[in-house]
């Protein structure tokens, strides 16, 4: 056996650059991060075919001395860190040290650089360790050419020029999403791609993801004791096919954490279904000491002290925000870069405020799933407000004799909003459209609604609601009998409990056949044979303890499907006024159980310009 020997310091060099610097975008992101801790305003990047050939970094920062540029480019030291507190409690992008010699091992590096108070700048040369007088003004310029130059077989590896340079674009966009308030501009070939002035965080947002982002997405804040959440999370109508809109910080650094990847997709359960992801920017802070980042030595990933309180309040946090309807507020103004409001109470890397009231206090609840009254829905309070100031508006049949002419009725036209309720967030209902959309006007033009999404997201909170108590049951005049397969007999028989539990009360009504003598109250409506026939065939695939408890949402989806207003159904004006309100108070009403839209708004600005008019 060969004799033990220590290993030569550029070796070992070349050998941590495994774990540190795998591609260009890799020295992208640990100069950007040397360059953020030394409390830089501006920061500039310019790079040449995708970083393989050139990478330079120049920052306005504190700078570092002549007689500590050498000692920079050494293993494992650092001006972060001076002791093992130190390390428990990290606020810095970077700490442990090897970056700067990882990367001088495995390419062509120089670092010039002034510090506060020097006469001049030094320039080191990464692989002579030479210093030099250099002429710059305060601040760090490093230049990192040739990656992999003398390592061959690693540069094999690395892909085109156009692969390369979207990574280090990523990686720039995570570094300008953490740092709203540091000035940014990254140059490729020559060619300005980005260039970020200093702002708001929401402003940055925009910048980096869309407006098309924000107009689609939910603000989150929240504020616990030692936690707090701040950034904006997509609607399902933003959902992607990837996970390349995903962007959680914490502490200012950008993670990829199972743990909070996996507390954000269950907040998106009841919302966003299938294969599709949603996008979010997510900012979390708590105290350094909760959080270890000495993981791995890329420093992406973190290990939380308390794992399952973190998860617990990053789930409630962008559940909370999810679950605000829409519908609430559809008379405000949609998120943009140029609200201030969100913008103010969004902080960077210091916590969050508390969740903000919404502007409209909760509609009184409407008897959209009461029994039917003389066989129309009770109108709820606000719309009996507006038949009433409609009807009063309405002039008086003139009297007619025997002989006169009936007069022609005049073309109908909508009643106008009543005062005192044109500020109902989805307007008031003013027709039917082939059975399938309620057409309702507000304050600021023309609602669409699709009347099954609708109704299916309203019963399915209903029935969450209702099915965690007793359960109020409606019992049938006559019972439905219907024939059913062996399977869904068996079936029948076996969970007989749970369906008691939801509210069915099932027996058998002869060899194949069951007798459904009670369904859940707000399921009174439903086609019950097509309704019992569903629910056993989820039933038998799955033994009744899963489905009380993880697959319960499931089968309550499936219940509020079926049981769901169908197209083709004609509604009085009334019931669909019912049905908007109902919408104003119930959570997550902006998407059906499938995460399809329930309702859009259509401004008299966007009618106006469909129709040119004042062009």
């Amino acid at each position: 056996m060969p004799s033990i020997h220590r290993l030569s310091d550029l070796l070992v060099n070349q050998i941590a650059a495994g774990e540190v610097v795998d591609r260009p975008a890799s020295v992208l992101k640990e100069v950007l991060e040397n360059a953020v801790d030394a409390g830089s305003r501006a920061i500039e990047v310019q790079l040449e075919q995708g970083g393989v050939r050139r990478i330079r970094v120049s920052d306005d920062g504190c700078g570092i001395a002549q007689d500590e540029l050498a000692l920079a480019l050494e293993r494992h030291a650092t001006s972060k860190i001076a002791s093992l507190d130190d390390l428990e409690r990290v606020g810095t992008m970077g700490f442990r040290g090897e970056a700067l010699a990882a990367i001088a091992a495995v390419a062509r590096t120089t670092i010039t650089s002034r510090a506060e108070g020097a006469g001049h700048a030094w320039r080191i040369d990464g692989d002579s360790g030479e210093l030099s007088p250099a002429a710059l003004n305060q601040g760090t310029v490093v230049e990192v050419a040739d990656l992999y130059y003398n390592t061959p077989a690693r540069r094999k590896f690395l892909k085109t020029e156009g692969t390369e340079y979207a990574h280090c674009d990523e990686m720039f966009r995570r570094v300008a999403l953490a740092r709203p308030d540091v000035g940014l501009q990254l140059s490729h070939n020559g060619r300005v791609v980005h260039r970020l002035p200093p702002g708001e965080p929401i402003r940055r947002v925009g910048t980096l993801m869309g407006d098309d982002f924000l107009e689609h997405a939910r603000e989150v804040r929240a504020d616990g004791s030692i936690l707090s959440l701040g950034g904006f999370a997509s609607l399902p109508a933003y959902s992607r096919s990837s996970r390349d809109a995903q962007y959680f910080f914490v502490n200012g650094r950008y993670v990829r954490d199972k743990l909070l990847t996996h507390a954000v997709r269950q907040a998106y359960t009841d919302i966003l279904h299938g294969s599709r992801h949603p996008a979010y920017v997510l900012f979390l802070e708590l105290d350094p000491a909760g959080v270890d980042v000495n993981v791995h030595p890329a420093k992406i990933e973190v290990r939380f002290r308390d794992s399952r309180a973190v998860h617990q309040f990053v789930f409630h946090a962008v559940s909370r925000a999810l679950a605000e309807s829409g519908a609430g507020r559809a008379l405000d103004e949609p998120l943009s870069a140029e609200s201030p409001a969100p913008a103010q109470s969004m902080q960077t890397a210091a916590g969050s405020t508390a969740q903000a009231p919404s502007p409209y206090g909760r509609p009184p609840e409407s008897a959209w799933n009461r029994p039917p009254v003389q066989g129309q829905l009770a109108m709820d309070s606000a719309s009996r407000a507006y038949f009433d100031f409609a009807a009063s508006a309405r002039p008086a049949p003139a009297q007619v004799g025997p002989g006169a002419s009936r007069p022609s009725p005049a073309p109908a036209s909508p009643p106008p909003l009543p005062p005192g309720d044109a500020g109902a967030p989805l307007g008031y209902a003013l027709a039917q459209l082939h059975g399938v959309y309620i057409l309702a006007q507000n304050a600021n033009g023309l609602i669409l609604v699709d009347m099954h999404a609708a109704h299916e997201r309203i019963l399915y909170e209903k029935l969450k609601t209702v099915l965690d108590g007793t359960p109020a049951v409606q019992r049938l005049l006559i019972p439905a009998v219907f024939s059913v397969s062996a399977k869904d007999m068996a079936a029948a028989d076996e969970c007989a409990e749970v369906l008691s539990r939801m509210g069915f009360e099932v027996s058998p009504a002869g060899p194949q056949e069951l007798a459904v003598r009670s369904v859940p109250a707000l399921l009174a409506s439903a086609p019950v044979a097509e309704l019992l026939r569903k629910l056993l065939e989820e039933l038998r695939e799955f033994p009744a303890s899963d489905v009380v408890t993880a697959r319960r949402n499931e089968l309550l989806a499936t219940m509020a499907c079926h049981g769901a207003v169908r197209a083709n159904r004609h509604l009085t004006l009334p019931e669909m006024n019912a049905l908007l309100r109902d919408m104003e108070a119930t959570e997550r009403a902006d998407q059906c159980n499938h995460g399809r839209p329930t309702w859009t708004q259509l401004t008299m600005s966007d009618l106006d310009r469909f129709f040119m008019r004042g062009q």
